[in-house]
């Protein structure tokens, strides 16, 4: 699948009894193992909003966090840097605070807050950057709720304010699909189940192979697909002056390169990445 790689890029742990060895899988270690590249996300981020504003932004906040890894990066990137995490699910933040916030110094600790909320509450802090990363906003399926939360970002966008999101299509993404990666010590499957062209409405399971077994199931993400005309109309709707698409190239093998670069004009790939970007 052209470019899937990049749609959906720790340690594993053994307990050992008398009776046999059981795998005990850290999950989000593998999840950010094969499907986020944070590092490179947040100098992205750093490098479009001074391309577009010609200045340095310092807040980003982090919609749909889970472990936040995008925040903490952010803030290791630059001392003046600060960021904001918020989620509704306990769970993976957790798991942030114990694995990332823990390992990063006392002084950048006092940069970053953490929010266990809903993105569709009006008062949430200010910041330079918003951005919904790996899809998640997906999950908003109607026009009305989406536009509700684009409106949200925008209130809370400082006056020189950018919004980005990731998205993602191709007539591969159109019906069941499982694709295979294999990692550095496990095997990586991004399922598509199935895909209801009337409604857009698709269901998406990540497993992961690990010792020998398959694990089933480990993430579930039941979206609507949204297209790129579509998110900008929203985006526009609801205050954004200008919204800027950055389309990944493609490298040799047809899979994509990682570089993002602005243009009104895509590919036709049989599945394709792309940054909704939206200037305040």
């Amino acid at each position: 699948m052209a470019k899937q790689s990049t749609i959906h890029r720790k340690k594993v742990r053994r307990r050992v009894n008398k009776k046999r060895a059981r795998i005990v899988v850290d999950k989000y270690d593998l999840y950010r193992r094969a499907v986020q590249s944070a590092e490179n996300d947040v100098e992205f981020i750093r490098d479009t909003y001074k391309e577009l504003k010609k200045k340095s932004a310092r807040t980003f906040r982090e919609d749909f966090c889970g472990t936040f890894a995008l925040s903490t990066e952010w803030i290791k990137l630059d001392p003046k840097h600060n960021s904001i995490g918020v989620d509704l699910d306990p769970e993976p933040m957790a798991y942030g605070k114990a694995n990332y916030l823990s390992k990063i110094r006392p002084e950048q600790q006092k940069r970053m807050q953490l929010i266990e909320g809903n993105v569709l509450h009006s008062n949430l802090p200010k910041a330079d950057v918003v951005a919904a990363m790996n899809f998640s906003y997906f999950c908003f399926k109607s026009r009305e709720v989406m536009k509700l939360y684009f409106t949200n970002v925008y209130k809370s966008l400082a006056k020189d304010g950018v919004f980005l999101v990731d998205v993602f299509g191709g007539s591969q993404c159109q019906g069941p699909i499982e694709d295979t990666i294999k990692m550095d010590g496990f095997t990586y499957y991004w399922d598509q189940a199935n895909f209801d062209p009337v409604s857009n409405e698709a269901l998406f399971y990540i497993h992961f192979r690990v010792g020998g077994r398959k694990i089933e199931k480990v993430f579930t993400y039941d979206w609507r697909l949204w297209s790129i005309p579509e998110l900008r109309e929203i985006m526009m709707e609801a205050g954004f002056k200008k919204t800027h698409i950055y389309w990944e190239g493609t490298a040799r093998d047809g899979s994509g390169n990682g570089v993002f670069t602005r243009t009104e004009k895509g590919e036709s790939c049989d599945s394709w990445i792309a940054y909704v970007v939206a200037e305040k």
